[in-house]
């Protein structure tokens, strides 16, 4: 029989809080996983970059009544400092901000724009095993005419980093078929230490934007940077697609939605209601509609306006479209 990991005594969730969007995003994410998860083991951390060279404007979560109910909700907001990105490509925060962790404390990534909408505590993390989110398109790279194809792309990378390329395709999927590489959406993402996981991202990061193989040259590095080391570091860490069983993550137990229109477009009803639920209560209510996207949308009855538009048990197979009509009718606000 197949031994179950053991289950850690904490596991620290991990979100980037910062001026402006992510702060409000920050909330309710805080509000919707204390709704939603009892597990005393799972610590809501809100990492908070710091004012310094990399920021030319102030990136704290302001105003203070936000941060109050932030940490009112079970948050611990901890600060970090950008040593290597910032404005210039604020993805970087999810990897600077894993040195903000305890060490040795298993942790869960996500990015800010996602709600919880069931019990951490049921998802089976075997946090020696790391993995990322599955909910992804074949964003990069972009196969050019007579350039490098995926294969050649791909396998320079690996071999940079000394990985072995052949044992992170999936061989069920067509060669040259984007599918068939290992590639995630960093989303979400897990391991069993912030900093070994935080170092092999750094490193790889910092070496693919600084030196790119020769492979790469015909490919836009940002904003996919992060996600073109993401599944070497969980490849190199004994990771992989597989390392968390289907439904949780990115299913019942999370929803990544990306921005206010995508989620009223695309999610259940269910995630709708809980949305709505946890902006409710006045107190909530008088922070949120001080930004503008979630004022319209939820408050102004918006968000309905765009899921009428759609629907859900037919939607596009790629996100664009479901863009393009939003914008089409004038309901596009990020």
């Amino acid at each position: 029989m197949a031994r179950r990991p053991a289950n850690p005594k904490t596991v620290n969730v991990l979100i980037v809080g910062q001026m402006g969007r992510l702060a409000y995003e920050a909330l309710l994410f805080a509000l919707s996983m204390k709704a939603n998860t009892a597990d005393p083991r799972f610590k809501l951390i809100v990492a908070e970059p710091q004012p310094g060279p990399k920021w030319p404007t102030d990136p704290t979560i302001r105003p203070e009544p936000l941060r109050d109910m932030i940490t009112a909700a079970g948050a611990t907001i901890v600060q970090f400092e950008n040593r290597h990105f910032g404005s210039d490509y604020a993805y970087g925060n999810k990897i600077e901000a894993l040195f903000a962790l305890p060490k040795g404390e298993p942790f869960v990534f996500f990015d800010t724009d996602t709600l919880i909408t069931g019990e951490l505590g049921d998802v089976p993390f075997d946090f020696a095993k790391p993995s990322a989110s599955l909910r992804v398109e074949g964003t990069w790279p972009q196969i050019e005419l007579y350039g490098p194809g995926y294969t050649e792309i791909w396998s320079s990378l690996y071999a940079r980093f000394g990985l072995d390329f052949e044992s992170s395709l999936d061989l069920s999927q067509p060669d040259e078929y984007w599918r068939r590489y290992l590639y995630f959406n960093a989303g979400y993402f897990f391991y069993s230490c912030p900093h070994v996981f935080g170092q092999a991202f750094l490193d790889m990061a910092l070496s693919i934007q600084n030196d790119p193989p020769e492979a790469l040259v015909c490919q836009q590095l940002k904003p996919w940077l992060d996600q073109i080391a993401l599944p070497l570091v969980v490849h190199k860490l004994g990771g992989g697609r597989d390392a968390l069983p289907g439904g949780y993550l990115d299913g019942a137990t999370s929803v990544h939605y990306r921005n206010m229109p995508l989620l009223y477009a695309r999610e259940s009803d269910a995630v709708v209601d809980l949305l709505e639920q946890i902006a409710a209560p006045n107190p909530v209510k008088r922070l949120l509609k001080e930004y503008e996207p979630l004022k319209r949308m939820i408050y102004q009855n918006r968000g309905h306006k765009v899921r009428a538009l759609f629907d859900r048990a037919h939607l596009p197979s790629r996100e664009q479209p479901i863009r393009q009509r939003i914008k089409k009718n004038g309901f596009w606000m990020v």
